[in-house]
């Protein structure tokens, strides 16, 4: 696969004989807050980005010449020459044309392989069902699944790949430390999927994913403070504030699968019972469906298909279950008081009663700051790709390629 190998960092174009870290930090976050200028409000005069961002025209002059010869930006059509003195602004505005980031999100049944443009939007999607969840097995499969995707898109140029999952996922060492449902233990991602693609590969877990892709691209973006509540066969959550994820030692924050839930009756695999993940799992709605005669098997689409229907018990299984969800979401905010709460949740994602149930449990003074998914069709595939991009606007010129 030669389009995929891994391209070199991009040089430092002033180099310092002995470079001081406080200088580093600084340049890469005045690059990352111009580039992120750019994406939420171009096409955009670099006037404006001076203004938005409070650099001076000449450093933002100087990265958007860097970030037009990597191919990150481009010139918009220049506006028409209006009377008077004076050359004419010509703004600045994404390129989204040439590159992409691989995205991998490792569900309970499936895996799903995507393409993202600089964006956050879907270009290609595949989802791979489990024949049986190895890791060897399902992230050769995995790998294999993103090639073909290239190649089928020979005028994208890969940046790197995006992988998200439940569980314990250890960020900083590319390692899925403990996933029970998969049966997954100190499996080491990044390097499994690197060798087979010959691209970087950045880890993370799938909440802490998707803040990121909420405040790059969703609802989110511009909020303080958002915590996520991913309620899947997986239930988990991430909190950020400034733009900055909580990650915790060997990033463990966000485990809340075994917090209990008053009244809850569940039995969970700790040997307690109404364990948070227990009781609000997609398991367990499908196995509450199937005793309840509506569907068969284990996917919880047919228990939204049949709500759909008008089946009342459908409804009214999930309905019940958004408002459990609710329970926990007026938990959280009673602990972090988020601006913003964002739910992942099927029901949700589905139907306006569920929403309405989560916003109610929560009390009506705080229901306004609960939001569902900005990725509704997408959210899994948006996991994966949001934590490759969210290092590219945390570090545009660390993590660009040389241009060709």
């Amino acid at each position: 696969m030669p389009r995929s190998a891994a391209a070199p960092p991009f040089p430092s174009l002033s180099p310092s004989p002995i470079p001081r870290a406080a200088d580093s930090d600084r340049r890469r976050t005045s690059a990352s807050v111009v580039l992120r200028s750019v994406l939420e409000h171009g096409p955009v005069a670099r006037s404006t980005i001076a203004r938005l961002t409070g650099l001076s025209p000449a450093s933002v002059t100087d990265y958007c010449a860097r970030f037009a010869r990597l191919g990150l930006i481009r010139e918009a059509e220049p506006p028409r020459q209006a009377k008077g003195v004076g050359r004419p602004h010509v703004p600045l505005d994404l390129d989204d044309s040439r590159f992409v980031v691989g995205g991998v999100h490792v569900a309970v049944p499936y895996t799903t392989v995507a393409l993202l443009d600089l964006r956050g939007r879907v270009v290609a999607e595949r989802q791979l069902k489990h024949g049986a969840t190895d890791p060897s097995a399902v992230l050769a499969r995995a790998a294999d699944g993103l090639t073909a995707l290239l190649d089928r898109a020979p005028g994208c140029r890969p940046l790197g790949v995006g992988f998200a999952a439940g569980g314990w996922v250890d960020r900083d060492s590319g390692t899925v430390v403990d996933h029970p449902l998969l049966d997954w233990r100190e499996v080491p991602v990044r390097e499994m999927i690197g060798a087979r693609t010959g691209l970087p590969v950045h880890v993370d877990g799938h909440a802490r994913a998707l803040v990121n892709a909420e405040r790059l691209f969703g609802r989110a973006r511009g909020s303080r403070s958002v915590l996520h509540l991913f309620v899947g066969n997986v239930v988990d959550a991430a909190f950020a504030t400034n733009d900055e994820v909580h990650y915790g030692p060997r990033s463990q924050a966000g485990a809340i699968a075994h917090l209990p839930v008053p009244g809850g009756r569940e039995p969970c695999e700790c040997g307690r019972s109404g364990c948070l993940q227990a009781e609000l799992s997609e398991r367990t709605l499908c196995r509450r469906a199937r005793e309840a005669g509506i569907v068969a098997g284990v996917n919880p689409m047919r228990v939204v298909a049949a709500a759909a229907g008008g089946d009342p018990v459908a409804v009214r299984l999930l309905v019940e279950r958004a408002a459990r969800v609710g329970r926990a979401v007026g938990l959280l905010l009673d602990v972090l008081n988020p601006e913003t709460v964002v739910v992942t949740d099927i029901g949700v994602i589905h139907r306006a009663d569920c929403l309405s149930a989560v916003r109610e449990a929560v009390g009506a003074d705080r229901a306004a700051a609960v939001v569902p998914t900005s990725f509704p069709d997408s959210v899994l595939a948006v996991a994966g790709g949001a934590v490759a991009l969210d290092l590219l606007y945390r570090d545009p010129l660390g993590s660009s390629p040389v241009p060709n």
